[in-house]
């Protein structure tokens, strides 16, 4: 019987079943799917070749997440960090470019590139107080007092109505909002300004890397580690129910609060039961994924270099397409998120063809197929663009909730990220990895610090459970 029963391969069960793996433990983990890895995913959606990464694609965290830092991600597979981190289009062939350096970023801002360098400067010189700050619970002593406390001012700026109080020019703004908007939610609102400048300090302090051969290079080299220390994988194997497992001494769980409540059934106390069933999921995504004939044709000069584009126009037009989403509505001009990993991964597709991941946000549970909205914003950006399709591949909103059943509705966060959903995550508790079962962890991303490959919730749970249940210290996760 193994010591350690993981339910989940997306990174966060691979990060604590590797953990508990390195502390000596027999480990079996359990997913329902053919193939392991969750959100790190990477198939030949429409034609061989064509590497499509199935959820996340570019990997900020992978080089500053203490997991992936311990476990020295780095080492163990070939990480592609473009100079240029990320961009947003404006009209008339103009774009925000947020580069590595800082002071450039800074320079092509025009009026405004010093009060940019003002916002961000003291985020990117305490980057490890930034990170710990974000990446663990929040309702703790954070380890860089001053880094919380930065962070934490620029947040209420740019989460409020006063988020353009220090910019004259749209450039800057559009440079913010576009990076802010990966967290799904009106605009402006603190979450994803948060998340925004979290992601904006990465970009300047360490780049957006983008994994050779896709994001399932990241789950593969997590799953040979814990083979490696004597794990298992075992896929094709659903677990409808805790009693299905062996009688095992830890259990840790990459499963949203609604497949806790399943699994668990009548064993779990009411309060926690109330918890689990009020628990709020956000909105959703639309993914649209393409094969191309030759790159995007970016209007903006840049734009081709960037490994990641945000495209929606003025900080205006997009907070209109994100309040729409908020609203239950989906937006005519959508915010459209873009990787084009094949412009710096060559073996992602075959000479002659590029692959474009993209995803629109949309109400939760849409089955509204936004291929042509989408379509419509890059040409809108990158005049020709239509000329280079190939082929169209598109995953609703329902269509990701069947894929992965801790996306429900298509929430890809795996939970509400406001202020409330940031605290109470499932619950609020010092320790919310643990529930009321002994020995029964819950490691997904509806738990602390939420969604992102971190893999810092499964290593956040796996440490209590070495410490609760086995008397264990974190081991060392490096090679």
């Amino acid at each position: 019987m193994p010591d350690v029963a993981v339910v989940g391969s997306g990174p966060n069960g691979l990060a604590a079943a590797a953990t508990m793996a390195r502390a000596g433990l027999n480990v079996h983990v359990y997913e329902a799917a053919e193939t392991p890895g969750g959100g790190l995913r990477t198939s030949e959606l429409m034609q061989p070749g064509h590497l499509h990464d199935v959820c996340s694609a570019v990997q900020p965290m992978a080089l500053v997440s203490p997991f992936f830092r311990a476990f020295e991600l780095s080492r163990r597979i070939e990480l592609i960090t473009p100079e240029l981190s990320f961009g947003s289009p404006l009209d008339g062939g103009r774009a925000a470019l947020a580069y590595q350096s800082l002071d450039r970023t800074a320079e092509g801002l025009g009026p405004d590139g010093a009060a940019y360098r003002r916002l961000m400067a003291p985020l990117v010189r305490r980057v490890n107080g930034v990170a710990d700050f974000t990446l663990n619970q929040l309702l703790r002593i954070p380890h860089d007092p001053l880094a919380a406390v930065l962070f934490g001012l620029r947040t209420l700026e740019q989460g409020s109505t006063a988020w353009n109080a220090r910019f004259r020019d749209d450039l800057a703004p559009a440079l913010l909002t576009g990076v802010a908007a990966h967290s799904v939610g009106g605009l402006p609102s603190l979450a994803p300004a948060g998340a925004g400048l979290m992601l904006g300090t990465l970009a300047h302090a360490q780049g957006w890397p983008i994994p050779v051969g896709g994001s399932a290079s990241i789950a593969r080299a997590m799953i040979a580690d814990i083979e490696a220390h004597g794990g298992t994988i075992e896929t094709g194997r659903r677990i409808d129910s805790l009693r299905e497992l062996p009688p095992a001494k830890a259990t840790l769980l990459d499963v949203a609060p609604p497949a806790l409540l399943r699994l668990a059934g009548n064993r779990l106390p009411a309060g926690y039961r109330r918890s689990l069933s009020t628990f709020r999921f956000g909105n959703a995504a639309c993914k649209v994924d393409y094969i191309l004939s030759g790159p995007v044709p970016w209007e903006a000069a840049g734009l081709a270099d960037a490994g990641t584009v945000h495209v929606g126009g003025t900080r205006a037009e997009m907070a209109v397409a994100e309040n729409a989403v908020a609203a239950g509505r989906h937006p005519e001009r959508p915010y459209v998120l873009v990787s084009q990993p094949s412009r710096f991964d060559a073996s992602r597709a075959p000479e002659g063809r590029h692959i474009l991941w993209t995803y629109c946000h949309v109400p939760a549970g849409s089955t509204v197929d936004m291929a042509e909205a989408v379509t419509a914003q890059l040409e809108r950006f990158a005049p020709g663009f239509r000329d280079l399709v190939v082929q169209v591949h598109v995953t609703s909103a329902a269509g990701l909730a069947e894929y992965n059943q801790n996306y429900v509705g298509g929430d890809f966060a795996a939970g509400l990220m406001d202020l409330r959903g940031l605290i109470q995550r499932p619950v609020i508790n010092p320790v919310p990895w643990r529930t009321p079962l002994g020995g029964v962890y819950l490691c997904s991303s509806s738990t602390p610090p939420g969604p992102g490959v971190t893999g810092m919730p499964g290593f956040h749970a796996a440490r209590y459970a070495l410490k609760d249940i086995f008397g264990k210290s974190v081991p060392r996760l490096g090679l």
